[in-house]
């Protein structure tokens, strides 16, 4: 990577990270050995002293029984870099304490790669340490056995069952984060396609993970780990920028913590004022989403104001704002609206000494702890009622998110799907907007008002119409802002959203609910299609239909409700004679080849003797399945080449999983479904002259070869109300120019005048409808 003025952007975090894979391991760039820590691994005793430091009361029995018991269960097993594997439950466990939790997260981190990994039970585990500790290891211990097509499949499944038993536990997640944060800080000793796997997903998932539930150090130090693995050319520039600009301005970092602490002095205000700088992951981030170079950034640094109480936080507030101008746009009051994962603090930016741009952090002592520990701030020690667990559940409302969330995340997805919602919903920064009555909706950045319709309610999202965002008409593509009011214009016409809206919305509750609900759609348009080619079987097979004879038959056609026989009859899996023949044993279906009769007008059933019945216009409608068009409660397409339009003799094709096409009566396609009767349906128009809809169909146009004919035969069209879809040229001769267009009429007559027209163009040779 070329060392340049502004560094290399990302065009996607995604990309960035998938483009070097596609390169040999040998030509990307080996990422610089991880520093080994100074001091030894750390032994069993020294586990005990550090959970005794801030639990004098700690189960010291339990914690040795725990380690012997994974000692042993491991053996001789070894690390990538060597060392004993019991070397790694240790150091997941000490990194606990650092969060100071409670023995059974320590037993559990200790014991957690046993079932997994050895021939360890769970039954074992229950039985030596009880059912709570067996509960959080079996959360950590992914699925042995998966018959999945994909990794991406096999990855998300083993998400699915971790993230069930965090919403049952949240301590499950924060083992499951330090094994992730030991794993990572030792990554160096895996195979390069492994390391990258495991940052990849690091990045993706446990990261945002952490930073959900406001564990905002942990959070960084996986992303920073990740990214120097996945992108070590880009980590190193940056790192090294950020050293240099560190050394550059030391005296004026100094200075401005002197100045701001005196300030907040004179006023009575007792506060620690610390600088930092922010790391390289954050940094790179911020020039890709901004499109900027690193001379451009002006919060590389920023400042933490801790207060004692929330008045001191104001208070600073104002000394800050009184003291230096403030940069328009860049303030963030998270103490009055806190975000979802309890993180609080009030966001500044002022230009401060030497006219440089200070980012300011202001917070009292509960805060700063919640914002670098996030959910594990909370003292699981106290003498309080209830488990630590439950202790965590009524503390945080982090944890009441991530819980709602994972129940979102865990209604019927495919694994794929799952994977992708779930990295949606975890990795986003947030907005905060306002429904009419008040009512807080958080939403990540570059969420639309699609989103805040299903964050309100699924069947908000799924009948929005319009939107109105602070008092005026928006664009339901509008990206919204902090402290927008929106509103959502619903309609219950509308029963399922436009398959459009998918590609418009940055939550994965919405695009699951949007999947859903057109899944949903689709089913009802195959089951009402089945209800009504079971009816019309039965009265032509003079048999009375009812949902009771259906649900007394529906033990012997293997399904659950009568939805799910008429479905599969809609989708062609299971056939209409075979449901008559569940709900009348004796009923003997008369088989039959179908063919075109050469007579207009008609359609024969030929088996030894020909049978004839009236097509459309003459034939009893009551048994023709009617037909009012792509947009119907049935499944319904058009024949491909040459579509059909009212006024012409049709009939349905059925096609297995993509329900009833349409083709008029001469279109010679028909004689491909001589040899499947079954198929054949028999279909009527019933078009509503109050709410003219269009019909494909398609012409064929011979021109004259001279400028301007095309622009004349698009004229014809649309002064007659047509509306073009597709244009196909080919050039005959050097004199003559042949035209296929595929357009949308009203009916037959339409169709016939807008030929008729074509044909009186003296630069139109020959104009007239196909029929495939």
């Amino acid at each position: 990577m070329a060392r340049s003025t502004d560094l290399p952007r990302m065009e996607s975090q995604s990309k960035a990270r998938k483009a070097p894979a596609q390169e040999a391991p040998s030509i990307v760039p080996a990422p610089e050995p991880l520093p080994k820590p100074a001091k030894p691994m750390i032994r069993q005793y020294d586990l005990v002293e550090r959970v005794r430091a801030y639990n004098p009361n700690t189960d010291e029995d339990l914690l040795n029984r725990a380690y012997v018991y994974a000692m042993k269960a491991h053996g001789e097993q070894k690390r990538a870099s060597g060392d004993p594997y019991i070397s790694h439950p240790l150091e997941v466990a000490a990194i606990l304490t650092q969060h100071k939790l409670d023995d059974a997260t320590i037993a559990a981190a200790l014991l957690h790669d046993t079932i997994e990994d050895t021939e360890a039970t769970r039954a074992e585990i229950d039985h030596l340490f009880g059912k709570d500790i067996g509960h959080l290891v079996e959360g950590l211990t992914k699925l042995k056995r998966l018959d999945l097509v994909s990794r991406e499949a096999k990855q998300a499944e083993n998400l699915r069952k971790l993230l069930l038993a965090i919403a049952e536990d949240v301590r499950v997640l924060l083992v499951k984060l330090a094994d992730r944060l030991h794993n990572m800080r030792t990554i160096e000793h895996m195979p390069y396609e492994a390391r990258r796997r495991v940052a990849e997903e690091t990045i993706d998932i446990y990261a945002p993970l952490a930073g959900r539930i406001g564990m905002y150090e942990l959070r960084e130090e996986l992303e920073s780990l990740s990214f120097r693995e996945l992108n070590p050319e880009a980590h190193k520039v940056t790192s090294e920028r950020l050293e240099a600009l560190a050394a550059r301005h030391r005296d004026l970092i100094a200075e401005i913590e002197a100045q701001l602490t005196r300030k907040l002095a004179n006023r009575g205000i007792e506060a620690v004022v610390k600088g930092r700088r922010k790391r390289p992951y954050s940094i790179w981030r911020k020039m890709e989403r901004k499109a900027v170079g690193f001379e451009q950034l002006s919060d590389i640094f920023g400042f933490r104001v801790v207060v004692k109480g929330v008045p001191e936080c104001y208070q600073a507030l104002g000394v800050v704002h009184t003291t230096w101008p403030v940069v328009p746009g860049r303030f963030k009051d998270y103490v009055s609206t806190p975000k979802q994962n309890d993180y609080r603090s009030i966001h500044t930016t002022v230009i401060g000494p030497g006219n440089q741009r200070v980012e300011l952090q202001i917070r009292t002592e509960e805060m700063h702890d919640i914002a670098e520990y996030g959910i594990a701030a909370h003292a699981l020690y106290k003498d309080e009622a209830g488990s630590p667990s439950e202790l965590l559940s009524r503390e945080s409302n982090a944890y009441a998110w991530l819980r709602r969330t994972i129940g979102l995340l865990a209604e019927g997805s495919n694994p794929e799907e799952f994977l992708e919602h779930t990295k949606l919903e975890l990795f986003q920064d947030q907005v905060f907007c306002f429904t009419p009555k008040g009512k807080l909706i958080a939403l990540p950045r570059k969420a639309t008002p699609i989103d805040f319709a299903y964050a309100v309610h699924t069947d908000v999202g799924n009948q929005a119409i319009g939107c109105k965002i602070n008092g005026k008409i928006a664009p339901l593509a509008s990206e919204l802002q902090n402290g927008d009011e929106v509103e959502i214009i619903t309609s219950k016409a509308q029963a399922a959203p436009p398959a459009a809206w998918e590609s418009l919305v940055a939550t994965g509750k919405a695009r699951a609910a949007m999947r859903r609900a057109t899944r949903q759609a689709v089913r009802t348009q195959y089951a009402e299609l089945g209800r009504r080619i079971v009816e019309r079987v039965c009265q032509r097979a003079k048999r009375d239909y009812s949902d009771d004879s259906l649900i007394g038959a529906l033990p012997r056609l293997a399904r659950h409700s009568i939805d799910d026989v008429f479905a599969a009859v809609g989708r062609g899996e299971m056939k209409a004679s075979d449901v008559i023949r569940a709900m009348y044993p004796d009923y003997k279906e008369e088989r039959a080849t179908a063919t075109p009769s050469p007579e207009p007008g008609w359609f024969g059933l030929k088996k030894g003797k020909a049978v004839k019945f009236k097509v459309p216009g003459g034939r009893d409608k009551d048994q023709a399945i009617p037909i009012r068009g792509i947009n119907s409660d049935l499944p319904v397409r058009f024949a491909p080449d040459g579509g059909a339009v009212p006024g012409d003799r049709i009939i349905g094709i059925m096609t297995p999983g993509e329900g009833i096409t349409i083709y008029p009566i001469q279109s010679s396609a028909l004689k491909d479904f001589e040899d499947t009767p079954d198929r054949w349906l028999d279909v009527r128009w019933d078009v509503d002259d109050d709410v003219p809809q269009r019909f494909p169909a398609r012409i064929a146009v011979q021109s004259v070869n001279e400028p301007g004919s095309l622009a004349q035969i698009a004229q014809v069209i649309a002064e007659h109300d047509g509306n073009i879809d597709n244009i196909r040229m080919s050039r005959q001769s050097p004199d003559f120019t042949s035209v296929t267009i595929d357009l949308e009429v009203y009916d037959l007559k339409h169709l016939t005048a807008i030929i008729a027209q074509l044909r009186a163009k003296p630069m139109v040779a020959k104009a007239e409808r196909v029929n495939g």
